[in-house]
């Protein structure tokens, strides 16, 4: 990070500083468009190489929230965070972070999957040369370890020049989270990954979420109960705005703090 991020904080070292035990601290984050709040007074410190599913009814901040890690809200009209928000030590809404730079350690996978109309190697590789790297065997040696890290080198490795556009659905999507992996983030950010996917793909992304925690920080927002339960270390409930509830995700439910908690995840509202 220090190379993406420069601006550090000066907080008094009473305790252990967040960096030295989380990967994502926030900490009184509101976020307004325009006269509207979409974030209320949230803080939350998500620990490195663990997965932690956001859930909630539409609209109630999930999105909002994990786009705020990668600066996508930025593109948003009228759009204004308070608060603080570091990745590691660093105050990643400081006015020395470079977004671009801030990218590339914050991955993000989206609902649909979004292959450019391009061959699967140049989908790949696509980042990496919008880095500026031109050392071909390198590109080579990356596209293939994500793909593997993916686990979609296998079905693709005799047709990297097929086109992206021919894979199905699932395979699409894993060909997204090879993209992303190929420029080498710590973080990634999965916003209702498999939504749009059969249940057979959708087995195949979240065992594939699970293998990735052993190298990467994720976040993922999820409509599916289920799957929240299965996949992730950790739960956060929003619910207008708000963080109702963060535990670990057996507590989250099994045995939760707030009654609006277990009125969702019981599907009694949502």
């Amino acid at each position: 990070m220090n190379a993406i991020m420069t601006e550090k904080t000066n907080e008094t070292k009473t305790e252990a500083s967040p960096s030295e035990k989380y990967k994502l601290h926030a900490k009184n984050v509101n976020v307004y468009y325009g006269d509207f709040q979409a974030i209320k007074d949230i803080s939350m410190n998500i620990k490195p190489k663990s997965i932690t599913a956001f859930i909630g009814p539409s609209g109630c901040g999930k999105s909002t929230f994990i786009r705020l890690f990668n600066r996508m809200n930025d593109y948003v009209d009228d759009f204004k965070m308070e608060g603080k928000i570091k990745i590691d030590d660093t105050n990643i809404y400081g006015k020395k972070t470079q977004v671009e730079e801030l990218r590339k350690e914050v991955g993000m996978v989206f609902q649909k999957p979004n292959p450019f109309p391009k061959s699967i190697f140049e989908n790949v590789a696509y980042g990496l040369k919008i880095q500026g790297i031109k050392d071909k065997e390198l590109i080579a040696q990356r596209v293939e370890k994500a793909l593997v890290q993916a686990d979609l080198w296998n079905e693709v490795k005799d047709n990297l020049n097929k086109s992206a556009l021919a894979l199905s659905g699932g395979q699409q999507q894993r060909l997204c989270i090879a993209r992303t992996l190929a420029v080498e983030p710590s973080i990634l950010l999965m916003d209702e990954p498999t939504s749009a996917l059969d249940p057979i793909s959708t087995a195949k992304i979240e065992e594939l979420i699970h293998h990735l925690k052993e190298f990467y920080t994720i976040i993922i927002v999820t409509h599916n109960m289920q799957q929240a339960s299965r996949i992730s270390d950790y739960t956060a409930f929003f619910y207008m705005g708000e963080l109702i509830e963060f535990d670990k995700t057996k507590k989250i439910f099994t045995n939760p703090e707030k009654k609006q908690t277990e009125n969702y995840i019981t599907g009694r509202f949502g």
